[in-house]
């Protein structure tokens, strides 16, 4: 896959691992579906969390969304956690179902490293999704912060506006909207049918 996790680390028969799928496809969809309908609970909230994509970057591959959507259609899933990029990128509700594409670091030790600033990975998010027992989503809020001197602390405002500009821009291709609240936090304020 994109994400660059090796081969290796696949989770066999004979040893731990990762739950490695060599590809986003549709038979891998019904493949993580069959997985989650072996040991879910009618009550279980469903939370599937992808290691996928480039580090850098803003596009969402057709083939990340579909599986995406693939697995909210068969395996009932609430939340997707994508997880790759070193920085946030869009969010997206589908059939009421949260999708974060890539949610960047919370921590990291990328500091001084140079060639990727327009992606500010210096600012990263927390995201708080409210959601229903049935698994519809609520309500997201997402909170700023920024990295400096590996500690997280509160970003300037000017710092704030231009994460929501991105993520809304970002997010607006999949009929999302991330509006900034009096606060100073991010929220879903629009997306579709939620």
């Amino acid at each position: 896959m994109s994400s660059g996790t090796p081969c290796g680390w696949a989770a066999s028969n004979e040893s731990a691992g990762v739950n490695l799928l060599t590809e986003l496809s549709e038979a891998g969809a019904i493949r993580v579906a069959d997985e989650i309908a072996r040991v879910a609970r009618s009550s279980d909230l469903i939370i599937v969390s992808v290691h996928w994509g480039p580090n850098w970057g803003y596009e969402i591959p057709h083939e990340h969304r579909s599986f995406a959507h693939a697995l909210i259609d068969r395996a009932d899933v609430s939340i997707i956690h994508g997880h790759s990029s070193h920085h946030p990128n869009a969010v997206e509700v589908y059939r009421n179902r949260l999708i974060l594409y890539g949610c960047g670091d919370f921590i990291n030790d990328y500091e001084g490293i140079r060639g990727y600033e327009e992606f500010r990975n210096d600012l990263v998010l927390m995201y708080f999704a409210a959601v229903e027992p049935a698994g519809a989503l609520a309500a997201l809020e997402i909170v700023p912060l920024q990295i400096r001197n590996f500690k997280l602390v509160r970003p300037s405002e000017q710092d704030i506006c231009w994460m929501q500009q991105t993520l809304d821009r970002e997010s607006r291709k999949f009929g999302a909207r991330i509006a900034l609240n009096p606060e100073g936090r991010l929220t879903l304020s629009s997306a579709g049918a939620i």
